[in-house]
């Protein structure tokens, strides 16, 4: 018997998910503005989301600081922001909150700040791996409900998502937007009506959820952060004077003046009330498995996530990629930003000097949508160009963090080459990209990754490299010094069961 839309699980979504694909960039940018950075202009996968939360147990305002959090985590998304404050000596249901589209510095203005009040409040920047980019799907999520309020944020994205918000919506419940962050809150305030506190509502809720996960929730008076028990997604913990700090990463720590505490541990609920810090270990797990490509790409360089400096690792991929292919060359070289560790690591490892052979323009973050693929590739020339005395009659080793679909690297080499180098050989300190990803990292579909259709010696062909390397799977965790890592974008080991299908946008009925 043919199945009904509602009746369709979570196996079932590639179909309609395969017909929607190809079209969901460009659509998702016409919803907003032309000022969004086209999805493909960067040929870098996508991080979903920051989060950052702050208590101030002294009373004191904090919008301002978890706009300094959000501006230091703006690498992690793009597209939205929010800030939501609460004052803990007011009224139960007296929250302000102001959310929009595009980057921190455009949103909040200081008007904007100036009309949030509170010493307890929630931050979060958004790229869009779940859902569309629109004003409704912005977070942090606000509600009001039969036990007061609660707001939430979050980072990450849920393999089971489709069921639950299945469940909810036969019971009655009308969603607002089309992320799985709203399955999570809606969860969790069903949960409280039979829960003695909202830590164990939420609780209750994390043992429903499968998938990858950093929250920060406020009630009235307390501030939570969760994290998935894999530990897929990152969560640290921070104090400046009597205020506590969660965020996504620990530069946002650094960014307000506090000092870093701790990682939230894999598993780890951690509530924050006047009383100090309390936590609860029950959804802790032997099994952990922490995304690789925080480490390679996502998070700032100046982080450190689980014991590991992300600067640290990059260095260890570059040497690791000299280790592995070796090659005669003048000079090594980084794309900027986040190929230059790596190329710091390879040329400090061969005994190659490095040398920094690209001007990237500064006030160029973002550029206009460009109509077509042609005008996309050509938009590379405003941001990066070659410093010609340097590559000219040289043989260069050019790293660069990951290749996705390639158009952005053939770029880099052909204006090398007109530059004047002899040779250009590419090192890459990732394996290649030949698999989805369903926790929160925006890697597109198979028919997009050109390691997926093509080998390592086509890929060297038809980027123009003279030769090419990949970091080797086994040398990833070398490159983390042991941290168990997920790795299955490249290897398709996953650290959980996963749908079939793509799982972007499965509530667009």
């Amino acid at each position: 018997m043919k199945k009904s839309e509602y009746e369709l699980d979570e196996m079932d979504a590639k179909g309609i998910q395969d017909r929607k694909y190809e079209n969901d960039r460009n659509r998702r940018c016409k919803k907003t503005d032309t000022r969004l950075w086209p999805a493909d202009a960067d040929d870098k996968p996508k991080e979903e989301c920051g989060v950052f939360g702050i208590y101030d147990l002294d009373g004191a305002n904090v919008a301002s600081s978890i706009y300094y959090g959000l501006f230091s985590l703006q690498h992690r998304g793009q597209e939205s922001c929010g800030i939501a404050v609460s004052d803990t000596s007011g009224p139960r249901r007296n929250i302000s909150y102001h959310k929009g589209l595009g980057l921190v510095s455009e949103v909040f203005k200081e008007e904007e700040l100036a009309k949030l009040h509170g010493n307890l409040g929630v931050g979060h920047v958004r790229y869009a791996t779940s859902g569309a980019t629109n004003l409704e799907n912005a977070q942090p999520l606000v509600l009001n409900y039969i036990k007061g309020t609660l707001t939430l944020a979050h980072n990450g994205n849920l393999v089971n998502a489709a069921q639950l918000r299945r469940e909810l919506e036969y019971g009655g419940a009308i969603f607002r937007t089309t992320i799985d962050s709203e399955v999570i809150a809606y969860h969790i305030a069903k949960e409280r009506i039979h829960s003695k506190t909202v830590e164990e509502a939420v609780l209750r809720t994390a043992r429903k959820l499968s998938g990858a996960y950093g929250l920060v929730i406020t009630s009235p008076r307390k501030l939570i952060g969760v994290r998935d028990p894999l530990g897929l997604k990152p969560l640290c913990i921070g104090k400046r004077d009597n205020a506590y700090i969660i965020a996504s990463e620990s530069c946002a720590l650094t960014a307000v003046g506090a000092t870093f505490l701790r990682d939230v541990a894999p598993g780890e609920l951690v509530t924050i009330t006047k009383d100090g810090i309390a936590s609860d270990f029950s959804l802790v797990q032997e099994k952990k498995a922490h995304c690789i490509f925080e480490y390679i790409y996502f998070a700032r360089l100046d982080s450190t996530l689980d014991g590991i400096s992300v600067y640290s690792a990059r260095i260890r991929a570059g040497e690791c990629l000299a280790a592995s292919y070796p090659i005669e060359a003048d000079l090594v070289t980084g794309v900027p930003e986040s190929g230059i560790p790596a190329a710091v690591g390879f040329a400090k490892a061969s005994g190659i000097p490095f040398v920094q052979a690209f001007h990237k323009n500064s006030y160029v973050g973002r550029t206009f949508i460009k109509p077509t693929q042609k005008e996309r590739e050509d938009s590379v020339h405003l941001k990066l160009s070659i410093l010609e005395p340097v590559v000219a009659g040289k043989r260069v080793v050019l790293v660069d963090d990951s290749i996705v679909r390639g158009t952005t690297m053939a770029n880099l080499i052909r204006m090398m080459k007109q530059a004047g180098a002899i040779s250009v050989h590419v090192r890459v300190s990732s394996p290649p990209f030949l698999y989805p990803c369903y926790f929160g990292t925006d890697v597109p579909s198979n028919q997009q990754l050109i390691a997926a259709s093509h080998s390592p010696e086509e890929i060297c062909r038809l980027i123009g490299a003279d030769s090419l390397g990949y970091m080797k799977i086994e040398d990833l965790e070398k490159m983390v010094d042991g941290l168990p890592i997920c790795k299955a974008c490249f290897d398709k080991h996953y650290p959980m069961e996963v749908p079939k299908g793509d799982i972007r946008n499965i509530f667009e009925y």
